[in-house]
Parts: structure tokens; sequence; C-alpha cells
């Protein structure tokens, strides 16, 4: 497949989560923003971020006693 060159500016916050992130799967700058778009274009992205909203909401009440129980004086549960 031919590739072409792309060129944008970006925060440079944003270039160096870029390049870690790349680094950890694996990846280059250039196969990780395309893997990026093929996931935001086919739909994954969204379905990934709708799956993550409903566990947290089947599971809110979980992470709200872990939360109460680490603000608890010496990590007691509270009652």
């Amino acid at each position: 497949m031919a590739k072409t060159q792309l060129g944008a500016r970006v925060d440079e916050d944003v270039a160096e989560l870029a390049r870690k992130r790349a680094a950890d799967l694996g990846l280059s700058i250039g196969d990780y923003l395309a893997r990026l778009v093929q996931d935001d274009a086919s739909g994954l992205r969204a379905r990934a971020v709708d799956a993550a909203a409903r566990f947290l909401a089947e599971h809110q009440s979980v992470f709200d006693d872990a939360e109460d129980a680490q603000q608890a004086p010496g990590g007691a549960r509270a009652a």
C-alpha cells in the first residue's frame, strides 16, 4: 500500500504521549496514528467508549464503596 506523509502541529505534551504510546505498542508514530484513525473511522473507538460507560454505570456502586473506604479514617469502611 502506498504511503503519504502528513504534517500536523500538536502540543508538545500530546506529541510526547503519542511517542510513548507508539513505543509501548511497538509501533512507529505513523503506524500508531494510522491505527487510531482506522479505529475511529470504523466506529471501534465509539463502541469501546460506550462499553466503558455501560460498565461504569453498572458497577458505579463498587467504585463509590472503594472510594468511601479510602476516605474513611484509617481506611476503615464507612457506615
